[in-house]
């Protein structure tokens, strides 16, 4: 639960303790919007503020799941520019995720990484329970991909946000949330698994 909004003060705690940090980011927004509303922090901002304080070594960043409608013509031209690695939600569909995540370990290297995952980046089929769902998203079995993926990389933190039960009455998002946030937990830095 929380918005991505929280995912900002981690970053800054962290990168006080590791310097700037790599990050896998799964999503189906890029969260680098500048102000909503006349405010600079909100769900849709966490990653620009982020890369304005230093705390993302901009390099290891890979954005995985983005989709979804925009107001902007080029929505992902702040990423790039900042060296960020976007993957959009279409380059997923019907394939395993398997070879991207190989390409993404080499990438990060033994450096510090964060994995932040918006739940809306999965299909809302799966997970309706979220404040901004987009269609045409990654399954659950990709998420298990992605999230495995990351086993053997140097993680310092994780989170898992935007899960809205409230939008969902048969629990299925709080679950897979959940056991997300398990496979989370097993993929960190010394945790012994079968």
């Amino acid at each position: 639960g929380g918005d991505h909004t929280i995912t900002y003060p981690i970053l800054q705690a962290l990168a006080a303790k590791h310097g700037p940090v790599g990050l896998v980011h799964v999503d189906a927004h890029t969260d680098t919007g500048d102000t909503a509303l006349g405010e600079k922090i909100y769900h849709g901002s966490p990653f620009r503020r982020c890369v304005e304080e230093g705390l993302l070594d901009c390099g290891r960043v890979v954005q995985i799941g983005i989709r979804g409608s925009s107001y902007d013509p080029d929505p992902h031209k702040y990423c790039r520019e900042q060296g960020f690695r976007v993957v959009p939600a279409e380059e997923c569909w019907m394939k395993s995720l398997e070879p991207l995540m190989r390409e993404v370990r080499a990438h990060m290297g033994d450096k510090p990484m964060y994995i932040s995952f918006d739940i809306d980046g999965l299909d809302p089929a799966y997970a309706p329970g979220t404040g901004t769902p987009e269609i045409a998203g990654l399954t659950p079995a990709q998420a298990l991909e992605i999230i495995r993926g990351c086993k053997g990389l140097n993680i310092v933190g994780c989170d898992l946000v935007e899960v809205a039960p409230m939008y969902d009455v048969s629990g299925n998002t709080a679950l897979l949330g959940a056991n997300l946030l398990f496979e989370m937990l097993c993929v960190l830095p010394g945790v012994k698994t079968l």
